[in-house]
């Protein structure tokens, strides 16, 4: 068994397709096949459901795939630790972060970027929950999300503050006389949502039933880019952070802040304690509260 059986066998669950695990891993896939069949031969298990394409992981394999990632993380670990202590941080930086997060993580991206040259980032659009189940899998090192229900034994956090919320419009399409809009305005508009389910949209649901609203959205979508394209296009108008940027990411779009609408918890980076620990993460957790607190951020 070598360390590179266990990379393909998670690249496979993280892709759930050999041709696109085996491209990952720059290896054909012919190859790929090869070697976890070698696995599973060292092992005496069967791992993989095959036919003509990938079906998933046998119970005996789901096990397995649990143990390579606390190994491969190991290994990781140790090679961070290894920079750390020659007083470097070199590796891949893992960031969840929840869509439409009211916080700009370009703003620690860029930090650490600044501070340690060698770090290389890896960003991902994910759940609270999904965020949460990737730390506690060590497949990501830090997470920008809501510390609603944050389990305070295992995950260390760093409040980021209060999301404000504002209506993200088109000019072309709708015009509002005020400096800001009420919900019960708002509520009469064609809506673009996320999907339910989401931290952010249940905020917006909230917002709106506690007022006695309950206006049927235009658009639903678990995609950012959709919401904006429905936007340009007319379709509707979507409730977005504030602090988001997206009010000027084009001359016809305007962020009209809702009064008295903010999301149901704060937003936080995370860092999960529970060992293995991430020295990338701890490392880059201290620097960014030491930063936030530099600049007064709200908390």
């Amino acid at each position: 068994m070598d360390i590179k059986q266990l990379r393909f066998l998670v690249a496979l669950d993280e892709t759930r397709h050999f041709g696109q695990a085996a491209a990952r891993c720059h290896v054909t896939q012919p190859t790929l096949s090869m070697r976890l069949r070698g696995l599973e031969d060292e092992l005496g298990l069967h791992l993989v459901t095959r036919s003509q394409r990938f079906e998933g992981f046998t119970p005996e394999g789901e096990r397995i795939l649990a143990w390579a990632r606390s190994l491969l993380a190991a290994q990781d670990g140790l090679y961070a630790e290894a920079a750390s202590c020659r007083g470097q941080l070199v590796g891949s930086l893992r960031l969840g972060v929840v869509p439409l997060a009211g916080f700009n993580p370009m703003q620690l991206v860029t930090l650490f970027a600044e501070r340690h040259p060698s770090l290389h980032f890896q960003l991902f659009a994910l759940s609270s929950d999904q965020i949460l189940e990737r730390l506690n899998r060590n497949q990501l090192d830090l997470g920008i999300s809501y510390l609603e229900r944050l389990d305070q034994a295992h995950f260390a956090s760093l409040p980021l503050g209060e999301t404000r919320m504002g209506l993200l419009h088109d000019r072309r399409h709708f015009r509002f006389p005020g400096a800001s809009v009420t919900w019960e305005a708002l509520a009469t508009l064609p809506l673009g949502m996320l999907s339910s389910g989401m931290h952010f949209r249940q905020s917006i649901d909230h917002a709106l039933r506690s007022r006695g609203l309950n206006p049927a959205p235009k658009l639903e979508t678990d995609a950012v880019h959709h919401l904006l394209q429905g936007i340009s296009a007319g379709l509707c108008c979507a409730v977005m952070p504030l602090d988001s940027g997206l009010g000027e990411s084009a001359d016809h779009l305007t962020l009209t802040p809702i009064d008295d609408a903010s999301t149901l918890a704060p937003l936080g980076l995370i860092l999960r304690l529970d060992a293995p620990r991430s020295v990338l993460g701890e490392a880059c957790f201290a620097e960014a509260e030491a930063m936030l607190c530099a600049v007064h951020m709200p908390d």
